[in-house]
């Protein structure tokens, strides 16, 4: 799908997230490097997209167009069909690096952006505690950071996203340096969490099975210049669980998925 055409404008504010012949360029040296060449995509309300490719494909570059961290050098990124000029409320982002304050427990650390917000400490800690058990963290409200496994950080991240109630969450391999038994539990209560809250999710990954195990749809990327190369559909049943990821069903999408990143 590379060179993607341009999307109509009925397309464009019908979608939660619209990516219209987005470029970006950056210059090192002397040297113009092309990051996004002519992207185009259009991401539903709830819809949970994976977006995989090999390194220097963009896939970051794309994801910090959407949050406001940067900007495209040519066409238009929108949500809710308005132009996106920088971070809001409305998108939480979610790196691999957790970002946590150390000298704050679990649950300070969740009400942090609703204390910045206002909310006040009854609905902050009333907010807090039920994302906390959301994520299966309610016995560790109360310890440091330094004292939680690196999922556990992971999953107390994501629920300071939740709480504050963005409409839209963007992950940037959320869960790239865990192994991978803990990278599969995070998976699966991620997938809880999304089936009961409902956000729009763009979810950045170099594992393909995760990008199959996660997602609606599979958005595979080429490199030199990063573009678009295929959107797959991922036509299997939630939830997701382990007799689904050992099925002949999810092993035929992965090769599917597969055979796009890796044989373009």
């Amino acid at each position: 799908m590379a060179g993607a055409p341009m999307m109509t404008q009925q397309t464009l504010q019908a979608a939660k997230i619209a990516v219209n012949g987005v470029t970006k360029t950056f210059t090192l040296g002397r040297e113009r490097f092309v990051a996004l060449d002519n992207v185009s995509l259009s991401i539903a309300e709830n819809e949970f997209v994976t977006v995989v490719g090999p390194s220097g494909c963009g896939k970051s570059t794309l994801l910090n167009i959407l949050a406001g961290l940067e900007e495209p050098s040519g066409g238009s990124a929108l949500v809710d069909g308005v132009p996106v000029s920088g971070p809001g409320p409305d998108r939480g982002v979610i790196f691999q690096q957790y970002a946590l304050f150390p000298w704050l427990s679990v649950r300070k650390n969740v009400e942090f952006g609703l204390k910045i917000a206002g909310v006040p400490a009854r609905e902050r800690r009333e907010r807090a505690d039920y994302f906390i058990e959301v994520v299966g963290l309610t016995e560790f409200a109360d310890a440091l950071p330094k004292a939680l496994s690196g999922g556990m950080r992971q999953r107390c991240a994501i629920a300071r996203a939740y709480a504050v109630n963005p409409a839209i969450l963007l992950m940037d391999e959320p869960f790239g340096a865990l192994d991978a038994l803990t990278r599969v539990k995070l998976q699966e209560q991620l997938l809880a969490a999304w089936d009961r809250e409902k956000r729009t999710v763009l979810f950045i990954t170099h594992d393909v099975d995760e990008a199959v195990f996660l997602a609606n749809r599979v958005i595979v990327m080429a490199a030199r210049p990063g573009r678009i190369f295929d959107v797959i559909e991922v036509d299997l049943p939630y939830p997701r669980t382990e007799q689904v990821r050992l099925s002949p069903e999810f092993a035929a999408m992965r090769n599917r998925v597969w055979n796009a990143v890796y044989h373009q």
